[in-house]
């Protein structure tokens, strides 16, 4: 003898619907209350989900006595990406995707002290990473490759150009740091400790910083907080200016890709004007409506722009190219 169905009686979807609508509001209200609570923890979360669905690995390798952690993903052209001050090789993460579908193999290293790269009591000076990148370089066999920096990274990646040319195919730089200005900033907007503080050091990175709510900030403030004492190393080994690139960028020959955000005030577009003079060789190109976060903000004009260098043969023409909103 068969029975129906009927979802209202006991024991069948009646009383089963309730309770899943039940847990998935709970579920919901967690979430947010995470989301809310640590905002950059999720974020973090889902970026690695995201990067290990494309097929990118995280890895750590030991480098002397030190042991760097980075990323890596793709098969082909070897391409290795240098983060800013206060970075980690995941700011990247917008772009490592496509490039591998682009066929490189694409290395995203956390710099000494940053991300989840060891942080000994050294000076962190942009000599120090410069051979932190070397020795990378060395354990990864690599004998030439494509390499990106953004902003400090940028620095570094000259740096390492300058010093190790045969190992450098084409360079890309974004808003770099590196040459010589007036800094209008105090080097204590690297670590806020308050909201507004974070809000005023957004508003150097971004002209989207008002967008940004204040939970976020919040939490930015709490995730800043281990690496302040290695930024205020960084920040006052660069102010000696002991490895400052003026007068030197002459010396790289390779082509070289200079992109900066029209609306960058950390970094001041004169200084990619200033390198682009420097080296005559390079493409210097300018994206309206974009600040120090350019490579993030305005991925969708900056990505494009850089396979567009990196594949061209043979290299695109040195100029000075304004890209539109």
């Amino acid at each position: 003898m068969s029975t129906s169905f009927n979802p209202t009686r006991p024991g069948h979807c009646g009383r089963w619907v309730p309770r899943t609508l039940w847990s998935i509001l709970v579920l919901l209200v967690v979430s947010t209350g995470v989301f809310y609570w640590r905002p950059f923890w999720v974020v973090d979360r889902l970026t690695n989900a995201g990067l290990r669905l494309a097929g990118v690995t995280s890895s750590d390798v030991r480098l002397g006595t030190y042991r760097i952690h980075y990323l890596v993903g793709g098969k082909g052209k070897p391409l290795v990406l240098v983060h800013g001050l206060g970075g980690k090789a995941q700011d990247w993460a917008p772009m490592i995707p496509s490039l591998m579908r682009r066929g490189y193999r694409v290395y995203a290293l956390d710099l000494l002290g940053f991300g989840k790269s060891d942080r000994p009591d050294v000076d962190y000076s942009i000599t120090l990473q410069t051979q932190i990148l070397r020795q990378f370089f060395n354990s990864q066999r690599l004998t030439q490759a494509d390499l990106g920096g953004w902003s400090m990274g940028g620095w570094v990646a000259l740096e390492f150009t300058l010093a190790h040319p045969e190992l450098v195919r084409r360079l890309f730089v974004y808003d770099s740091a590196g040459i010589y200005f007036t800094r209008a900033f105090d080097p204590a907007l690297f670590h806020p400790a308050t909201v507004e503080q974070a809000q005023e050091f957004l508003g150097w990175l971004t002209p989207q910083a008002s967008r940004i709510p204040r939970f976020f900030m919040r939490d930015m403030i709490r995730e800043m907080r281990p690496e302040a004492w290695v930024v205020d190393r960084a920040m006052k080994s660069m102010a000696t200016g002991a490895d400052l690139l003026d007068g030197k960028l002459q010396g790289i020959q390779e082509p070289v890709l200079i992109a900066w955000g029209q609306r960058d005030i950390l970094i001041p577009l004169a200084c990619g004007a200033e390198m682009h003079r420097e080296m005559p060789q390079s493409l210097f190109e300018v994206f309206d409506g974009c600040g120090h976060l350019a490579p993030v903000e305005c991925v969708n004009r900056i990505l494009p722009q850089t396979i567009r260098f990196l594949e061209a043969q043979p290299p695109l023409p040195a100029g000075t190219r304004e890209i539109p909103q």
